[in-house]
């Protein structure tokens, strides 16, 4: 860099109508460094170069097609307009036409005990179990101590913020009348900012904590500034090096991390631990209702064909005999309560981070399996074995050619033995089994042969 008195000097002596090489030696200093001093020094025209000028007209247009990408700028200079320019005379051009906005001082928050809480969500990738997966992870801290708390879901609605909020006053017994958040739908109905409309449902458990929900600004995010750092720390911290067996697993982890490491550890911005500078403000803090109700969510289902209820694409077991009925589902955050009318009718455990499994309670269905399958002789069978060696034969081949024991079979010949005359009877059975035929119909018309044949001699009847 260059002196600024030899800066002043170089162009004292320019204006004394100096050579540059006798201010070189009268300075010692380069040449170059002489030009360099003059020519930044020389007035630009207010038109400047063609290039630029051509520039300037285009810039504006293609700052807001390329919304403020100062590297896709470049790229569409080149591509559309064959201009080749270096991305640090462009970046200084781009503040030249005041296109994009000067940075401006940032402030401090200060806060008093009992005064705010902020909560905010991030996504983090982890190890749960066998599998990689993304899970949300909540957050709520105390925006005076900085006492933190946090859980991790598979999703995050309206459902899973009223039961992360709920489990989190409870952590930090007491709750501030501010919680600052940001402008998902999760908890803001409409607009953005501190004007934002609230969800009717978010307001009215906000109510039951005497707290109110307060978006901040759009792009103005260091407003949760004291939510918004911690995420690094549990990325780096708490999940670095750690193994989780499943959901339950994983937040139980989550909570004896914030009570053992996040919250006893000391804060050089706080000059204590967060368990300390929390003594301080539980005081402050309002107190929880008596009586806190469940977060319960209510579905209504009909009961199918198999005796289940479906839920967040789950199944879980109703007593058989609710089939077809309409019932209220109930679900909270660890159980899925089921009523038919005022009467509970099953109890569940919760399936979270799980898709298409069913939950079933033994008790609920009986079982479909028929009986065991009989083996022996059946009563047919043993009807008409017993007492004739031909006729014994004749049901154990036939016996052979049917599938099973053969009961439909062997009912059909005991019908027979015990419709017709024995003789005909045994005689048939006899020819049947000498040519092989056991063919029932066929059996029947040999009967009927034997019968007409012996007793009825027709041709002698005048």
């Amino acid at each position: 860099m260059i002196p600024d008195e030899i800066r002043e000097a170089i162009l004292v002596l320019q204006q004394q109508g100096r050579a540059i090489r006798e201010i070189s030696r009268a300075l010692k200093v380069s040449r170059n460094t002489v030009r360099r001093v003059l020519r930044k020094s020389e007035p630009k025209s207010p038109q400047g170069h063609g290039e630029d000028q051509a520039i300037m007209t285009v810039l504006p247009a293609i700052y807001r097609r390329c919304k403020g990408n100062g590297v896709r700028i470049r790229e569409v200079l080149k591509d559309e307009y064959d201009i080749d320019i270096a991305y640090s005379t462009l970046t200084g051009l781009l503040r030249e036409q005041q296109l994009r906005e000067p940075k401006r001082r940032s402030g401090i928050y200060t806060f008093e005990p009992g005064e705010e809480m902020q909560h905010d969500t991030s996504p983090h990738r982890l190890e749960l179990g066998d599998k990689r997966v993304t899970a949300q992870c909540a957050s709520l801290i105390l925006a005076y101590s900085r006492l933190l708390f946090i859980q991790y879901y598979p999703t995050f609605t309206r459902f899973e913020a009223k039961a992360f909020l709920t489990e989190a006053l409870l952590f930090f017994d007491g709750a501030c009348p501010r919680c600052i958040v940001d402008n998902t739908h999760v908890v803001v109905a409409g607009g953005s900012g501190p004007d934002a409309l609230i969800a009717p449902e978010m307001v009215a458990f906000g109510e039951v904590f005497g707290m109110t929900f307060v978006p901040h600004a759009i792009k103005h995010s260091d407003r949760k500034g004291r939510i918004e750092r911690p995420f690094s720390y549990v990325e780096n911290n708490f999940l670095a090096g750690r193994t989780f067996g499943d959901w339950t697993d994983l937040n139980a982890q989550a909570r004896a991390w914030c009570e053992n490491t996040a919250n006893a550890t000391h804060k050089r911005k706080l000059g204590m631990t967060a368990n300390a500078a929390y003594v301080m403000e539980k005081p402050h803090l309002l107190s929880l209702p008596l009586h806190i109700p469940a977060v319960t969510q209510i579905h209504y289902r009909i009961v199918d064909t198999q005796g289940y209820v479906h839920l967040d694409t789950n199944r879980y077991s109703v007593p058989e005999r609710l089939l077809g009925k309409k019932v209220s589902v109930h679900k909270r955050p660890q159980q899925v309560l089921i009523f038919l009318g005022q009467q509970q009718v099953a109890e569940h455990p919760r399936l979270t981070g799980k898709r298409h499994t069913d939950h079933l309670i033994k008790s609920h269905h009986s079982s479909l399996q028929r009986g065991k399958t009989p083996s022996g002789p059946s009563p047919q069978e043993q009807a008409l074995t017993g007492r004739d060696p031909l006729l014994d034969q004749y049901v154990a081949a036939l016996r052979q050619r049917a599938p099973g024991r053969g009961v439909s079979r062997l009912r059909r010949l005991l019908e027979l033995q015990r419709t017709y005359p024995t003789e005909p009877f045994m005689a048939a059975v006899k020819q049947a089994l000498q040519y092989g035929l056991f063919d029932l119909a066929r059996l029947e018309r040999l009967i009927l042969d034997k019968v007409a044949g012996d007793f009825f001699d027709l041709d002698d009847v005048d």
